[in-house]
């Protein structure tokens, strides 16, 4: 028997969540498919938050940790330290806040079904059929990752450039300064971007990423830090690693009433690999185009997201120059440079656009 629904939604992470929310809030009868068994379950983002993000949306305090101060190396580990007034990350307990996210969609009405991965979907007239006619939907929206089965299934633009993630969890670990984000170029063991180590909610979590085919590797670059923290005490509970698409926007993200959402659209800072923020904001985005469209006969919602959706020409540019221009001799002589830290506060401390 096929389960029809107005919206269903391949995919229960932060673009899902997100718009599964909104879309419930806004009377929609919405239906989220997840593979894993619970929310927050083998979670592979760094769940690091900016804080124009944290001023959108509220998230609960208990499940945060606020960070202010930068500080950063370059690949010979000489540091400078970065502030600026006000400007703030959190780092977050994030399968917990997984779990406050799903259980927020509930309470607004979307029905939610874990252990039930999106697996195939066609169009059939008016309506699109998914898992073989075990439901059918008005709108599919596809935020199911990085390397989205939707998109597959119909034809949408696919990401083709990436950063491997990888991140550890450390119980005991000493990182001096327990308000500062510690950041770590070097081109050799996070080439494309950078290493990370910053205190989070009861754990410490330290990480790198790799441009792809590269692969991040978390006991060097620990290795490397040696002399820089304290890891007498140090023990891994945790680790996790994954993709993250850094070419930009797909083309095409949208095919009639299919569109793609969150990291499957490709709606990730090239710059600097965040995604959280794009995915939040613009699943609410989607979330009330879709509404309108449904409800008040407004302009279809692939047209206002193409109008919506970031294209970071920018930060592409900003990405290409960082990783054919900043060998390490070259980050190691202007670590200190006046020019050079006016530059990196810019990057770490400038409003987040989400263009």
């Amino acid at each position: 028997m096929t389960s029809h629904t107005d919206i269903l939604i391949a995919g229960g992470g932060f673009a899902g969540l997100s718009c599964a929310k909104r879309l419930a809030e806004r009377g929609a009868q919405v239906t989220l498919l997840e593979r894993k068994k619970v929310a927050g379950q083998g979670m592979h983002t760094t769940g690091i938050i900016v804080g124009e993000c944290a001023e959108e949306f509220a998230l609960p305090e208990h499940l945060t940790r606020k960070v202010t101060d930068v500080r950063l190396y370059a690949p010979n580990l000489k540091s400078i330290d970065l502030h600026a007034p006000d400007y703030f990350f959190l780092t977050t307990d994030t399968p917990a806040l997984m779990r406050y996210l799903s259980d927020e969609a509930e309470r607004a009405g979307a029905k939610l079904i874990y252990d039930t991965p999106y697996e195939n979907g066609t169009f059939s007239g008016d309506k699109i059929n998914v898992n073989n006619d075990a439901f059918s939907c008005k709108f599919l929206i596809g935020a199911d990752g990085p390397r989205s089965r939707v998109a597959d299934d119909f034809q949408l633009g696919q990401n083709t450039k990436f950063l491997l993630g990888a991140e550890a969890e450390f119980e005991g670990l000493n990182l001096g300064n327990e308000g500062a984000f510690h950041c770590f170029l070097d081109q050799n063991l996070a080439r494309g971007y950078l290493g990370w180590a910053i205190p989070s909610v009861g754990v410490s979590q330290v990480g790198l990423a790799q441009r792809m085919p590269r692969k991040p590797d978390i006991d060097a670059f620990v290795a490397n830090m040696k002399d820089v923290f304290d890891f007498t005490n140090a023990k891994i509970v945790a680790r996790r690693g994954g993709l993250i698409p850094c070419g930009g926007l797909v083309q095409p993200f949208a095919r009639e009433n299919v569109i793609l959402l969150g990291d499957s659209a490709g709606i990730v800072s090239p710059l600097t690999a965040g995604g959280i923020h794009t995915a939040l904001h613009y699943g609410v985005v989607l979330a009330d185009a879709i509404a309108d469209y449904l409800h008040r006969g407004a302009e279809h919602p692939s047209l206002v997201m193409a109008r919506c959706y970031p294209r970071f020409y920018i930060k592409q540019g900003m990405r290409m120059a960082f990783e054919r221009l900043a060998p390490d001799w070259l980050l190691n002589l202007i670590i200190t440079n006046p020019i050079f830290e006016y530059a990196a506060s810019t990057v770490f401390f400038k409003k987040k656009s989400l263009k």
